[in-house]
């Protein structure tokens, strides 16, 4: 048992070493045991729970909406406002856009709206969506850029629906096409016809998106076409496994946006319940 506490797995070659290591004897790679670079180890050791654990969190925030500030569903028989919380609720657990944004000061609203969610029906359709689509740039990119991609792609669709002056936005949607975005280069990079299936697959889920945006009022296009465009340059600039396999590098960026998340997360969880429960 005392061994096992002193092991670790190194964040780059990913073979058990000691602790007590000032190099990994496998590697060569320099303090092993630093946090900053062991941080991402567990986005590279389960892809399948990193995904579980991305769903979980964006029902979590969805049930805590819900129990802040219920009443959306009383309010309107839309279906697609079925079991919705209000847009209080939503703005203090971090929506962003420009009126949270310029009015509030709320630059971390453009990482937490992504975990945000308006009814039963949009947290189920993006939910199922990244359920589908998180696999596929886990087996082409490796966990932890599929993280970073979802991250910061979310980030890029907010600031571009920012800027086009979309005043109150939510939903995990620009994360999720952040990462069609980054299959989108993956399928038209690597050619072949693997990635041309993948490349015309990905095409139509795009084409879809857009039909969808133009039929159902209230999507947030700029975000979905933001994400797009983020995940692509971020598959571009992180590579994928088959150029270059998943370095230190891109588990520290995936660490960092692990702590990053859950880092704003708490905080507006802790934001929302003192405003609403100390008066």
């Amino acid at each position: 048992m005392t061994r096992t506490r002193n092991s670790l797995l190194c964040p780059n070659c990913r073979r058990l070493i000691s602790r007590d290591e000032r190099s990994c004897p496998y590697c060569g790679l320099s303090r092993p045991a630093s946090w900053w670079k062991s941080v991402g180890v567990s986005l590279g050791g389960g892809p399948e729970r990193l995904v579980r654990f991305i769903v979980w969190l964006n029902i979590g925030m969805y049930l805590l909406s819900l129990v802040l500030a219920p009443g959306g569903a009383a309010r309107s028989i839309n279906p697609l406002s079925f079991l919705s919380p209000s847009n209080g609720s939503l703005l203090l657990l971090g929506a962003t856009g420009t009126y949270p944004i310029d009015r509030l000061d709320m630059w971390w609203s453009l990482l937490t709206a992504n975990y945000l969610h308006g009814g039963i029906f949009h947290i189920l359709f993006n939910m199922m969506a990244f359920w589908q689509i998180a696999p596929l740039v886990v087996q082409e990119y490796g966990a932890s850029r599929m993280f970073v991609i979802y991250t910061i792609g979310g980030v890029v669709g907010y600031i571009v629906s920012y800027y086009v002056g979309i005043p109150f936005t939510i939903g995990a949607s620009a994360a999720v096409c952040a990462l069609i975005g980054a299959l989108l280069y993956y399928g038209w990079s690597r050619g072949g016809s693997y990635g041309q299936a993948m490349f015309r697959m990905v095409g139509g889920w795009v084409v879809g998106l857009f039909l969808f945006g133009l039929l159902v009022p209230g999507i947030n296009n700029w975000a979905h076409g933001g994400g797009i465009a983020g995940g692509a340059l971020l598959g571009m600039v992180l590579g994928y496994d088959e150029r270059q396999k998943e370095t230190v590098l891109h588990r520290t960026l995936g660490g960092i946006c692990l702590v990053g998340t859950l880092a704003a997360l708490a905080w507006v969880v802790v934001f929302a319940l003192k405003n609403i429960f100390i008066q």
